[in-house]
């Protein structure tokens, strides 16, 4: 008898659709096309300093309710539109969670949110909620983690990220080279650049790699490197990276790096010390420093909800509270309002200075 020596972990398999087929099933319109081709390109001209509004990332932690998902993304277009000429707003659209040990890992990951891991109804409802955004004109940014879910979901992405624990990874690099929108990679957990900076360039450079087509078979992918991609200060588990001092470290850094010195600023994680509630302190300093002319600092992610705070996940949907998040604490509306507001008003004066 031969000794079976493969898929000795390996509990069960379940088919997943091909990209192609959910693609068909959810198509993108011409019109929703036309609209993330829009925003990648006012992405990528606030990104080289073409456009002197600020990038605004902000939304939920994560995506555990695509109902409240698409009511917060109704409001976020309204306020998108009234400060249009200051700010360009990207909705946070997060459906993958890393995790250093366990917990919920996201809405692809655990649709239910009971253990079930059902990721082809995931992706669907990644899919649809993307494209409801389409749908209302308000471009989507999301968390590129996994290797393979992008194919699924990534062209209706006006943005995406590279977080602190997947930038040192060459297959994440590799991957971002291949991505069709503007890609920002986040400082590692420890607060250096440099890895972030090295990755910029893995990333605007040409690969060859193994990957899954849309047809669902086993290919090679030659990519032609992605030039969009740049630096997001995230702060770091000694502290945050958000002042003055940091910003303008981590531009010359990029400069003598042969890059634009500039930069997208988270105001959670590390830059909060893992306390929502002082995302508005963090970004009340970036409006104070972009009021001051700073140009290094072109836009700024916020973590939001309809509810501030956070919930566990004791009984997968049931008692959960509408429209607040499950993973990392996020600011209430009305502060994301007042905050967003402040924003807008800093990039107002910064254009004021630079003409008269």
């Amino acid at each position: 008898m031969t000794q079976r020596i493969s898929d000795l972990h390996i509990a069960r398999e379940d088919a997943l659709p091909a990209p192609s087929a959910l693609s068909a099933e959810l198509p993108c319109s011409d019109a929703q096309a036309a609209h993330i081709d829009r925003s990648r390109d006012a992405a990528r001209r606030i990104l080289r300093g073409d456009d002197d509004r600020l990038l605004v990332i902000v939304g939920p932690c994560s995506i555990h309710e695509p109902e409240s998902a698409v009511e917060y993304a109704g409001k976020l277009r309204e306020l998108a539109m009234r400060l249009h000429k200051d700010v360009f707003i990207i909705m946070r659209v997060y459906f993958e969670k890393p995790r250093t040990r366990m917990g919920w890992k996201g809405l692809i990951y655990d649709p239910g949110l009971d253990g079930e891991g059902d990721i082809g109804e995931g992706l669907r409802a990644a899919r649809r909620l993307l494209l409801e955004c389409a749908r209302l004109e308000l471009p989507a940014a999301s968390e590129i983690l996994d290797l393979v879910t992008p194919q699924y979901y990534a062209e209706l992405l006006t943005w995406g990220a590279i977080g602190a624990r997947t930038v040192e990874s060459p297959l994440h690099r590799q991957m971002a080279s291949a991505l069709s929108a503007p890609l920002g990679f986040k400082n590692p957990t420890h607060g250096g650049v440099d890895i972030a900076i090295d990755a910029i360039h893995v990333a605007a450079q040409p690969h060859r790699f193994p990957s899954v087509s849309q047809e669902g078979r086993a290919i090679v992918v030659s990519t032609t490197g992605n030039p969009d991609a740049h630096l997001v200060l995230r702060g770091s588990h000694s502290g945050p990276n958000y002042d003055e001092k940091h910003i303008a470290q981590a531009a010359a850094a990029l400069e003598k790096s042969g890059l634009q010195p500039r930069l997208l600023v988270d105001c959670s994680h590390g830059n909060s010390a893992k306390d929502y509630r002082r995302q508005p302190e963090v970004a009340a300093d970036l409006a104070r420093q972009v009021a001051n002319r700073s140009t290094a600092i072109c836009g700024v992610l916020l973590e939001s909800h309809l509810v501030e705070g956070r919930q566990d996940i004791t009984q997968g949907r049931s008692g959960l509270r509408y429209g607040q998040s499950v993973t990392d604490g996020c600011i209430g509306w009305e502060s994301t309002v007042a905050v967003i507001e402040q924003l807008a008003a800093a990039a107002r004066e910064r254009r004021s200075h630079a003409h008269p």
